[in-house]
């Protein structure tokens, strides 16, 4: 097929090049010049792991081109994916501004009929009202289609190829037999095409975020409980995660939630609840646990100075909201760096990816790390905030000699308390209890 992706960020990079690798002519479209011209010189804005090699591969075998006029895209395009960015407006809600404004253009130069995808993550009721406000432009029919996106940031390229299901939201059976064929490479093991309503494929992509982030703000609740009552919450999680009724997925404890879809798609979620005027209580109650979490590890690490943490140093291990990207929005790594530098604490980053992104907002303000040990020279403390594989298994006599204090606050809970114990160190995770507080036997 012949498709057009507006947008090249995470989703319509991601979206535009794994169709062309299915064998698809696509040409994405970005408004940002700077952008498309690094897109042709085969330069990746973005990183995830694998992308840069396919987008090369699909550019050089004339499957992707990259353009910054949506007309001259869309031109001989069968389908035309929306994927721009909706972001956090002022009131909690998603802003549409970038939706209305694509589809306008889109309705000025539709030539003959097309269907439109919104592959971006919008509200209820947004595909209706493109709908509306498309057909106020023009009389060349379309159809407007909803194809929320699952993609999770680090293993983008294998949710795509590999989707747990494809839910896709139309009113006509012609627009989902040619979604239908579209997909079809991707779902021959037998995985799901989920054709509903777009108002039903809409609200999907919110619940599916909201019951992953309900699961993590509830495994960080019950880990701050533990600590208080002398239980360790990786028995814990064992203990309730062989339940075939609640599982293993996303009960692992630690600082928070980030990233561009968990924090702001709850936000979003109790928006429209409190639009209409339906209680919210359970995504209310979601986001202010996860807000309070990112505090803790700021909250452990000050506590431990007992009010004389003015000119410590903290060295940081991790600072993209999550291993295998270079993300750092609403990251819990930011508000620890924060709230150290407020309390004079001079902060030493390591991050394998993230560093450049988070020097934007720091400066000099922090030092910035190539490497993990690099960090820990003359620091007072080591706090571990995203868990990157490298960092799972370090050299702790190296940590040893370069900390001025051997003291590890875990924030994800990458190590034993017991074996960090006999190694030397003063250990403080979630949820877990000390070296000598009791424990299960191993076996």
């Amino acid at each position: 097929m012949k498709i057009a992706v507006v947008g090249t960020g995470y989703v319509g990079l991601v979206t535009g090049t794994c169709l062309a690798e299915s064998g698809n002519d696509v040409i994405c479209v970005d408004k940002l010049a700077a952008k498309v011209e690094m897109l042709q010189a085969g330069k990746i804005p973005i990183y995830e792991p694998g992308l840069a090699e396919l987008v090369h591969r699909n550019a050089r075998d004339g499957r992707l081109k990259f353009t910054t006029n949506l007309a001259e895209g869309m031109a001989e395009a069968e389908l035309v994916f929306i994927a721009v960015g909706t972001p956090q407006g002022d009131d909690g809600g998603a802003n549409l501004n970038g939706i209305w404004a694509v589809g306008r253009e889109i309705a000025e130069n539709l030539t003959g009929p097309k269907t439109i995808v919104i592959k971006s993550t919008v509200p209820v009721g947004t595909n209706a009202e493109l709908a509306r406000r498309m057909a106020e432009i023009t009389q060349v029919p379309f159809d407007v289609a909803s194809n929320p996106e699952f993609l999770k940031e680090g293993a983008a390229i294998d949710d795509f190829n590999k989707p747990d299901r494809v839910v896709v939201g139309a009113r006509r059976e012609e627009v989902i037999e040619q979604l239908h064929d579209l997909y079809k490479p991707f779902l021959r093991t037998e995985r799901p095409f989920l054709a509903m309503t777009p108002e039903s494929a809409e609200m999907t992509k919110y619940v599916a975020n909201c019951m992953l982030a309900t699961k993590i703000s509830f495994i960080n609740e019950m880990a701050n409980l533990c600590e208080y009552y002398q239980a360790d919450i990786n028995e814990v999680r064992r203990g309730i995660g062989h339940d075939q009724r609640i599982g293993f997925s996303f009960l692992f404890p630690g600082v928070g939630y980030g990233g561009s879809c968990f924090p702001k798609d709850v936000r979003a979620a109790i928006h429209m609840a409190r639009s209409v005027g339906v209680p919210s209580l359970l995504m209310d109650a979601v986001d202010e646990v996860n807000n309070a979490q990112k505090d803790i590890l700021a909250r452990k690490i000050l506590g431990h100075f007992n009010g004389q943490a003015e000119g410590k140093t903290v060295a940081i291990w991790g600072l993209a909201f999550k291993p295998r990207t270079d993300d750092i929005r609403e990251a819990p790594a930011l508000v620890l760096i924060d709230q150290l530098l407020a309390a004079g604490v001079a902060v030493r980053v390591h991050d394998p990816e993230a560093l450049a992104n988070v020097k934007e907002i720091y400066g000099d303000r922090v030092i910035y790390c190539d490497r993990p040990y690099g960090a820990l020279e003359q620091a007072d403390a080591l706090a571990i905030v995203t868990e990157w594989n490298e960092f799972r298994n370090p050299d702790f006599e190296v940590m040893l000699r370069l900390l001025r204090h051997p003291v590890i606050f875990d924030g994800r809970n990458l190590y034993d308390p017991a074996q960090m114990a006999e190694q030397g160190f003063a250990y403080h995770g979630i949820g877990r209890v000390s070296a000598t507080g009791p424990h299960q036997l191993k076996m």
